[in-house]
């Protein structure tokens, strides 16, 4: 009776399990099997298996040689843009995340909840905003314009924070003061070693982020050779679907093909900091 019982609860939740994993494997499949297919296999094959003469090779070298290669442009635009805003993301959020869990000031409880507001804020309100006050500085078209609005991370702070308050403990820090160490050096020697953890935890989280971000780089840059991945692909996409000069070349195929190629560094900086990920997450969400 026992094991009838645990096996109908399971079965709900098996059922649940899968169809979660379809949901997120499907489109992937998609992807990587499209991205064998021409363009005109692409209309003319079944989405969700291969054509009868695939050429995966064929499109990765198209992809990369196309326009006269701007899409490694793009590609090495995108790392640039999502290595340093997500490098300073997590340690500005490591800096005021530690703040706000080891020191009291006036205005401590005031600036907390301002911070954990924000996160209610869609990032895509504050694009238009931030794209006048950019323009005033002559910010606009550069790099900067990306990079300065992926600095601010207000959900990494209120990560950090939760994190800092267990990860550090108070008797270390008072023990170093007591040795003579300055604040300083107490964040830098200390502190930073045991929120590690933490601090990888955010770098992945917006690292994604700007990864994937479109709308902002999109409102921000209009010179190609500053393109990230994203606005890169949806340009060809355009040409495709205007039939422009590259469409009959095969546009269609290489943005399959080039989207494929550009979640690999994101599967391989998962796949090397995954373990400090899941550590972060654990300790940050239980208190000792």
């Amino acid at each position: 009776m026992n094991s009838t019982l645990r096996t109908r609860r399971s079965t709900p939740l098996t059922i649940a399990m899968l169809a979660a994993l379809a949901y997120f494997l499907i489109p992937l499949f998609w992807l990587a099997v499209s991205s064998t297919k021409s363009t005109e296999d692409l209309f003319n094959t079944f989405g969700l298996w291969f054509s009868h003469a695939p050429q995966l090779i064929t499109n990765i070298r198209a992809t990369f040689s196309e326009n006269n290669g701007e899409y490694t442009r793009w590609l090495l635009n995108t790392v640039f843009y999502a290595g340093v805003s997500s490098t300073g993301a997590a340690f500005l959020a490591a800096f005021a995340g530690y703040g706000f869990a080891k020191y009291r000031f006036r205005g401590h409880k005031a600036g907390f909840n301002l911070v954990v507001g924000t996160i209610m804020v869609p990032t895509t309100a504050l694009a238009i905003p931030a794209y006048l006050l950019f323009s005033q500085v002559g910010l606009v078209n550069t790099p900067w314009a990306v990079i300065l609005p992926s600095l601010i991370n207000p959900f990494g702070l209120y990560l950090m924070r939760i994190y800092a308050q267990d990860a550090v403990p108070d008797s270390l820090i008072e023990a170093a003061r007591i040795d003579g160490a300055g604040e300083l050096r107490i964040f830098f020697r200390i502190a930073l070693r045991l929120l590690t953890p933490g601090l990888v935890t955010v770098l992945l989280f917006t690292l994604v982020t700007t990864w994937n971000n479109y709308f902002l780089p999109l409102i921000m840059l209009n010179n190609p050779n500053l393109y990230p991945v994203t606005v890169g692909l949806s340009s060809w996409a355009a040409q495709a679907q205007n039939g422009g000069a590259g469409a009959g070349g095969g546009t269609l195929a290489l943005v399959t093909t080039g989207s494929l190629l550009s979640i690999i560094p994101l599967v391989i900086a998962f796949v090397f900091l995954q373990r400090y990920w899941q550590s972060g997450l654990a300790n940050g969400a239980v208190k000792q």
